[in-house]
């Protein structure tokens, strides 16, 4: 009895990072806007997750997720999906060659991601005739890689639990 309940709380908390992006994205929360500045917490929760515990989310849900994400926003379909999906393929990418994990090199490894992201995430808005606001977009990709030390925190200890 006492193994069945360890076994029900370890895959509950190995379903937190799904839950989290499912709440998120039809919440409609992605974007955190507190005061005068914003963070995006969907690449931040996708980054990590995709870098460190790969099985946690997978790219089918992360897809789903940004097609939620579009319908909440009123954005075109695919847009949302197709920036997160270029930050988890990034993520994959900096997993292989990752040799030490360590906060630092995630961080730096997340500023590539970040503009990467926003550049495809730009062209297909652009290419769509859709309003940009410029400002925002550069203060979100800005807060949302100050954010990321205290989130990748948060985000270790939940690993942590997993593992135990």
């Amino acid at each position: 009895m006492a193994l069945l309940l360890k076994q029900l709380r370890f895959r509950f908390l190995e379903l937190i990072p799904l839950f989290l992006l499912l709440f998120i994205s039809l919440n409609g929360n992605s974007v955190i806007n507190i005061a005068f500045f914003s963070f995006n917490l969907h690449y931040i929760l996708i980054y990590f997750w995709v870098l460190r515990k790969p099985q946690a989310l997978g790219y089918g849900y992360i897809f789903l997720c940004g097609i939620i994400t579009d319908v909440v926003f009123g954005l075109p379909i695919g847009v949302t999906s197709l920036t997160l999906l270029v930050i988890s393929a990034f993520a994959a990418y900096v997993r292989v060659v990752t040799v030490r994990i360590s906060l630092i090199n995630d961080w730096i490894s997340f500023i590539p991601a970040l503009l990467i992201a926003n550049f495809f995430n730009f062209m297909a808005l652009y290419f769509l005739d859709y309003n940009i606001d410029y400002l925002y977009l550069l203060k979100n990709s800005i807060f949302t890689f100050i954010f990321y030390p205290l989130l990748w925190i948060i985000f270790t200890v939940i690993l942590k639990l997993i593992r135990n």
